[in-house]
């Protein structure tokens, strides 16, 4: 008898022992309403949600479910969520990067079944500004009319100018440009055409660095057909060129690319006057299209303390030989007052490698601002600083890019061809942009 109770105490403490591990195990294996929600949430659904540029919505558990594997593949990866910027140099304020800890959970969540959990402990979807990213704008310009997009072929920028009609100067806080037709347009860049000249500080000094590599005896590829554009609708007004320069730059807009919003203290000035100006790059797929793109604006409640500015630190005077796999391309910027930069996005097209940015400061030490080791045409990315970075007089900034025209590189449109600065996408660009506030004392 005795024995007999024995074994049945040595069972039940058995039982108890294996019920308490497997409820740990259980809560061991992550699930999507405790573990996973907070991250898609946080890192994903921003972009993953109805008229935004993902593909699908990442908004609920029967919404994720079906793309656990995907999810996977892509964390680990670390192609999702978009982020090239080396985490060694500089902290960003827009830095969607998912860290070791957030990687594991997510494995380990989709191999331990891509559970649901209990739904009573789902946080609550964070709130979106429905259509626009910044919220109601002020005003609203679109293109005075429809663009026909052809079906195929190469086509040169367009311009679109819009007059303002302000009867005062504005300042703007915030803007956004939404394209029309996603499908065909690749970005736009909007200007600010001033009736006047505006008198700013020419505090930036920018040298382009020759690369003497040597050229073989290879003639330039051939120029793309261009589009079949004889019955496309031309704009009413404006087929000119925008204003030159860097400040003229208002809004920026490509694949990736978050709208500006400009701390408090700080805007983009646009004067009594001026007309805005949309360049559009188009690019055709074999269907046709129709745009009309437009932008928002919401403006500063009182003029700001420092007028945010628009730098670029390029050389326009390279060319890539073929074959080559990691051709730099090189430029140097020297301010001549005490400045502090806000943003930093790298630019080049298809056969662009990797940028760094590195400031070299007047007591002679060094400091890399930004290193985009792994650079992605297909994703256009503003780096916005966490904390603006103050850059005293007589600081040097030099940006080097790195270009792969090999065959390796499968994105080249044209490995055997001499690549050099264009507009369309299978030539190429070396821009370090940059956003940045005069400091010195007036």
């Amino acid at each position: 008898m005795r024995t007999a109770l024995i074994v049945v105490g040595a069972c039940l403490t058995f039982a108890a022992v294996t019920g308490r591990a497997a409820q740990q195990n259980s809560m061991a294996i992550p699930t999507f309403a405790r573990d996973v929600a907070p991250i898609v949430f946080t890192k994903c659904a921003s972009c993953h949600r109805p008229g935004e540029v993902a593909p699908m919505p990442l908004l609920s558990y029967r919404d994720v479910r079906p793309w656990a594997g995907a999810i996977k593949q892509k964390v680990t990866t670390r192609e999702m969520p978009p982020w090239d910027a080396d985490a060694h140099y500089g902290k960003f304020r827009n830095d969607l990067s998912l860290t070791d800890r957030e990687i594991d959970t997510l494995v380990r969540w989709v191999d331990g079944g891509a559970r649901e959990g209990d739904p009573s402990v789902l946080p609550s979807l964070p709130t979106f500004p429905e259509g626009w990213q910044i919220g109601t704008p002020d005003v609203v310009f679109e293109m005075q009319q429809d663009y026909q997009v052809p079906a195929s072929g190469e086509i040169e920028y367009q311009y679109f100018e819009v007059p303002t009609n302000f009867a005062d100067e504005r300042w703007m806080q915030a803007g956004e440009v939404r394209a029309g037709d996603r499908a065909h347009v690749h970005h736009i860049i909007v200007y600010v055409r001033e009736p006047g000249r505006t008198v700013r500080p020419n505090v930036v000094s920018v040298r382009p660095i020759m690369n003497t590599t040597a050229l073989p005896a290879v003639p330039a590829a051939p120029r793309p057909q261009a589009a079949a554009v004889a019955n496309v609708a031309r704009p009413a007004q404006g087929a000119g060129r925008p204003p030159g320069g860097g400040d003229a730059m208002l809004v920026n807009w490509a694949v990736g690319e978050d709208a500006p919003i400009h701390l408090p203290g700080t805007a983009k000035r646009i004067p009594v006057g001026s007309t805005l100006v949309f360049q559009v790059h188009y690019t055709t797929n074999g269907k046709p299209g129709r745009d009309r793109s437009r932008l928002g604006l919401v403006f500063a409640k009182e003029p700001p303390q420092r007028e945010i500015r628009t730098g670029l630190i390029t050389n326009a005077a390279f060319a890539i030989p073929p074959g080559a796999d990691n051709h730099t391309v090189e430029a140097e910027a020297t301010f001549s007052e005490d400045v502090k930069i806000w943003s930093m996005h790298p630019h080049m097209h298809l056969r662009g490698k990797d940028m760094t940015y590195t400031a070299t400061y007047p007591d002679g030490r060094k400091e890399i601002l930004l290193r985009v080791p792994k650079y992605d045409f297909g994703w256009q990315t503003d780096y916005w600083l966490a904390q603006p970075l103050t850059l005293p007089k007589g600081t040097k900034v030099h940006v080097a890019a790195h270009f792969d025209n090999s065959p390796a590189n499968r994105a080249n449109p044209d490995p055997k061809a001499i690549v050099r600065w264009g507009d369309q996408t299978w030539e190429e660009m070396m821009i370090g942009f940059f956003t940045y506030t005069v400091e010195s004392k007036n």
